[in-house]
């Protein structure tokens, strides 16, 4: 009878073990979204509310609003959430011309180099198995691949879904299963000229089955999901194209927030969401030149491609529940790449020593309400140090919106928003007297801060500070964002000779990128 009393008690105590403690270490998710703008989500004021589920994990987490992209720019984004550098040092830029936004097209050479310690190959040595999910875009040569690079599995594409092309001057873009390409966007992955697509759910599908494969063995997982439906051209499924006030950019932005909402209902399905850390945001502003139905970038200046706030400042929510107050919301100013930190801090890794990591946790903010007061944003075009802010003050050493050619042209990267002497079409340096706005009152950038006031020289003492402290820092990384090559498109990726889609690779014919913006 004791024996038995015995083996009751070990059960019970199992049981309770099991349900109120978690051995493993958290879950980690981070979504990153393509193009999307601060001022895209209900949450924060956009007029239409057409993402609920993305309302509902604020009012469940954190809604972080002066969180900011290290580039106004996809590729650069993307390595430095990866990496926790600025592209400066990591590499993601490029010297061809001064001040110039670059990215990775499929005729680009470069991509991320393997000097880098990227965010995976960290967490895989403390147990995670790690899976992307969506746009790579951190180069596409084999070399280059995820898996090359800490993933464990991969579904998406190395590039975005732009085309279709004619498979003979450019090849359409492979999307990618694990190591293998399983077909091509426009091809075996439709894309209607209607915006018609089911990419976004297989996205969401893939997400799913991950969370529930991961739940059955008892491992913990880091899922990065970066579906691209809200980058031009935009696309949604059948049952959400036409359901937006805001035409086929918004049905693209609602699907992304449904998959939000399974993603997240998966994880309370599961009971684990407690042990899980999610993290939503966007690679950049939106862009505001493709005409009235696009993203919104809320009361911010201009947008993708440049260094103002409509450029970098993004829509970004932390959910933790358990962890994180619901209803929480913190100004702490944070970038993408303090995601890198966090999730080395979550899972109980320690920081690279041999090389300056950029971002830092946000943990002590999220969870604890502990401010850092002392945080300086840099915003980097290409090779130039354009901004700082530091505090509620933002300083401008070079302004520059495109050039006038490009103007003229139709490319408008700020359009009803011109302000003289700011948004300028050549590329102005301030740097003797910077230009200082204060964004707290004026988040939109419009008034200058007169250089003879002495709010102007008290609000530049910290950032000119931060500056020199950066710069004597700073050893740049490898450009990689310099050599082009039509050869090196996605001709022939891993994969192809099974599906019998290998083309023709052209002669080499590497020369410098050009890059207009």
């Amino acid at each position: 009878m004791l024996l038995i009393k015995l083996f009751q008690f070990m059960l019970m105590f199992h049981a309770f073990y099991s349900t109120n403690s978690n051995p493993s270490k958290p879950n980690v998710i981070l979504m990153l979204m393509d193009d999307m703008g601060w001022g895209d989500l209900g949450v924060l004021g956009n007029p239409a509310k057409e993402t609920p589920n993305l309302d509902r994990m604020a009012s469940e987490g954190a809604l972080m609003t002066d969180f900011y992209a290290p580039n106004p720019l996809c590729s650069p984004s993307r390595a430095s959430l990866l990496t926790g550098r600025l592209p400066i040092r990591n590499g993601f830029y490029t010297t061809n011309d001064h001040a110039r936004c670059s990215y990775t097209p499929q005729y680009i050479v470069g991509g991320i180099p393997d000097s880098e310690i990227v965010l995976p190959e960290l967490l895989n040595k403390a147990g995670y198995r790690s899976k992307i999910i969506g746009k790579w875009h951190l180069g596409h040569q084999t070399q280059y691949h995820p898996l090359k690079h800490g993933f464990d599995e991969y579904f998406g594409a190395p590039n975005c879904h732009v085309g279709p092309y004619d498979n003979k001057k450019q090849p359409n873009i492979p999307v990618y299963r694990d190591a293998d390409m399983i077909g091509r966007y426009y091809e075996e992955f439709k894309i209607d000229k209607s915006g018609e697509s089911n990419l976004t759910q297989m996205f969401i599908e893939e997400a799913i089955a991950f969370i529930e494969k991961q739940h059955q063995t008892g491992e913990q997982f880091f899922l990065y999901w970066t579906p691209d439906a809200s980058h031009s051209p935009h696309y949604a499924s059948k049952s959400f194209l036409g359901t937006s006030q805001r035409e086929l950019y918004g049905d693209a932005v609602m699907e992304l927030d449904y998959g939000v909402g399974q993603i997240l209902g998966k994880l309370k399905e599961l009971q684990i969401e407690n042990n899980t850390f999610v993290f939503f945001s966007s690679d950049n502003g939106a862009a505001l030149s493709g005409g009235a139905y696009v993203g919104s970038n809320g009361p911010f200046l201009c947008g993708k491609h440049t260094t103002f706030e409509g450029g970098m400042r993004e829509p970004s929510i932390a959910w933790w529940p358990g962890r994180i107050k619901p209803g929480k919301v913190s100004h702490q100013l944070g970038t993408i790449m303090d995601l890198f930190t966090t999730a080395l801090d979550i899972a109980g890794v320690t920081l690279p020593t041999d090389r300056i990591i950029d971002g830092t946790s946000l943990l002590p903010a999220l969870v604890n309400g502990k401010i850092d007061s002392n945080k300086t944003i840099f915003f980097y075009r290409g090779d130039e140090l354009m901004a700082a802010r530091h505090g509620l003050y933002k300083a401008h050493f070079w302004t520059w919106t495109n050039s006038e050619e490009e103007f003229k042209r139709g490319t408008n990267f700020c359009p009803g928003q011109e302000i003289d002497g700011v948004t300028t079409h050549n590329q102005t340096d301030y740097t003797a007297e910077p230009l200082l706005f204060h964004i707290g009152r004026d988040p939109g950038e419009k008034y200058k801060i007169n250089s003879k006031k002495a709010e102007y020289k008290a609000a530049m003492q910290p950032i000119s500070q931060a500056v020199a402290d950066h710069r004597k820092n700073l050893v740049p990384g490898e450009p990689q964002l310099n050599m082009c090559d039509t050869a090196v498109q996605n001709w022939a990726p891993v994969g192809c000779e099974k599906l019998g889609q290998c083309l023709k690779i052209p002669p080499s014919n590497p020369k410098k990128c050009t890059w207009p913006h």
